[in-house]
C-alpha cells in the first residue's frame, strides 16, 4: 500500500498460510484502501491472531483471512463498534454461531421479522411494550415518527419507538430525528414511481409482481442508505 512498506518472505513450508502482503491483495478488491496498518490495528485489538515465523513475520491462515473479512464487513456494512464485533467473534470462537455474510444476516433477520405473526397495539399498549412513557410517544407523534390518531399501531411502529427511545440515551431526541420521516416519505415516493405503472394494471399477476418489486426496491434503498451512512462515518479508532 502507498506510504507503507509491506514485507514478505519466501515460502517456508506453510503453503496454506499467507503473508500480510498476500492478505492485502486478497482483501483489496472488496475493501479498497485496506492497509497493513489497518490489519495490524485489528491484530493489536485482539480481533485476529496470525502465527509468527521464527524471524517474526506474520503468517495468516485461511481462517484468519475469513475472520478479517468478517470484521471488515461488519465495520463497513453495519458500522458496528469494535466492542460489539469482539463479542460476535467471541461467540464464533465458542462455537455458538458460524461465519455468515453480514448482508445474509440482515436478510435473514428481515425474513424472520416478516414471517413473524403481526401484532397490533393501542397507543397505551405500544408504550408498555416499548417501555416508554406517554410524553415520549406524544413527542414522536409531534415530529411525525408515529402517526397520530391511528386505530392500531403495528410492529414497525414498535421498532421505531424502541429505536427512538434508545437514541434519547445518546442525546438524540425526536426533534432531531424528524428528517428521517421526510426521508422515508421520499423513499416511498420513489418506490411508488418505480412500480406505479405495474400496480395500475388490473390483473392479479401484475399487482402481485408490483408488490414483490416494491419490496425489492425498498430493500435496495435501505442498503443504499446504510452504505452512505457507513461510508461517511468518521474514524474514532
Amino acid at each position: 500500500m502507498a506510504g507503507e512498506s509491506v514485507q514478505t518472505e519466501p515460502a517456508d513450508g506453510q503453503v496454506k498460510n499467507k503473508t500480510i502482503g498476500q492478505v492485502l491483495a486478497a482483501l483489496e478488491p472488496d475493501f479498497p484502501g485496506i492497509s497493513a496498518s489497518k490489519i495490524r490495528f485489528l491484530e493489536d485489538k485482539g480481533l485476529v491472531s496470525p502465527q509468527r515465523t521464527n524471524t517474526g513475520y506474520r503468517k495468516y491462515s485461511a481462517q484468519d483471512i475469513e475472520r478479517l473479512r468478517y470484521v471488515l464487513e461488519l465495520q463497513r456494512d453495519q458500522y458496528l463498534p469494535l466492542k460489539v464485533i469482539r463479542e460476535r467473534l467471541a461467540d464464533l470462537d465458542a462455537g455458538k454461531v458460524q461465519f455468515t455474510d453480514p448482508e445474509v444476516e440482515v436478510a435473514e433477520a428481515q425474513t424472520t421479522e416478516a414471517a413473524a405473526p403481526s401484532r397490533t397495539f393501542t397507543l397505551r399498549e405500544l408504550g408498555q411494550e416499548a417501555e416508554v412513557d406517554m410524553p415520549l410517544l406524544r413527542e414522536l407523534m409531534k415530529y411525525g415518527l408515529l402517526l397520530e390518531n391511528k386505530d392500531a399501531y403495528d410492529e414497525y411502529d414498535l421498532a421505531v419507538t424502541k429505536v427512538c427511545n434508545q437514541l434519547t440515551a445518546h442525546g438524540l431526541h425526536p426533534r432531531h430525528l424528524r428528517a428521517f420521516r421526510a426521508a422515508a416519505d421520499r423513499e416511498v415516493d420513489l418506490v411508488e414511481t418505480a412500480v406505479g405503472p405495474l400496480a395500475l394494471r388490473k390483473d392479479e399477476t401484475s399487482r402481485a409482481r408490483a408488490a414483490e418489486l416494491a419490496g425489492d426496491i425498498a430493500q435496495l434503498l435501505l442498503r443504499l442508505h446504510m452504505g452512505l451512512v457507513a461510508g461517511s462515518m468518521p474514524t474514532y479508532e
